[in-house]
């Protein structure tokens, strides 16, 4: 039987991963530039059509947040957040090396991480899925998170990712 700690775990977990993920989707509709700034830079990843992926990505952020703080679908909100991480990865931060400070992917990988890992924890007994006594955990729904989430990306940028420049593709004309 899981004790107190783990359902603390899981609600200090869901208490700043579901909130950053909400704050980051806002951002893309409210922030600088709003929803057409957005849009602009999804353009410029290469993602098309950009205005469809903007809106997509604020909206998928936003309902992820809300998910993971409330602790209800488990582990449905953290395989988005592994999707919206892995575009990230692919798309912005590929090619940047690892800090984040020079524009790498260490924080797409620590949040595609995190959310695994509450995937694995479970949303706890302080979550809409422990008042509803739907509780998933373990491998199994950690499995779930990472294999859903990078799926759906890779089918996503399958289809929708075309940049002028593709990040590994290098200058032979020297």
């Amino acid at each position: 039987m899981k004790g107190r700690g783990h359902d603390v775990a899981a609600l200090v977990l869901r208490a700043t991963l579901g909130p950053m993920l909400f704050a980051h989707g806002w951002n893309k509709v409210a922030g600088p530039g709003g929803l057409k700034g957005t849009t602009g830079w999804f353009e410029a990843l290469g993602l098309k059509p950009a205005e469809v992926h903007a809106r997509m990505a604020a909206g998928t952020e936003m309902a992820a947040g809300v998910g993971i703080a409330l602790g209800a679908a488990g582990p449905l909100p953290a395989a988005a957040a592994v999707g919206l991480m892995t575009v990230a990865a692919r798309t912005d931060h590929r090619g940047k090396g690892f800090f984040v400070f020079k524009g790498g992917w260490e924080y797409a990988g620590v949040v595609g991480g995190a959310a695994v890992a509450l995937a694995a924890l479970g949303n706890g007994r302080y979550s809409l899925d422990g008042l509803l006594r739907r509780q998933r955990a373990g491998a199994g729904p950690a499995l779930l998170a990472a294999g859903v989430g990078t799926a759906t990306a890779a089918a996503l940028l399958a289809v929708c990712y075309r940049p002028a420049n593709r990040p590994d593709e290098t200058d032979t004309d020297q």
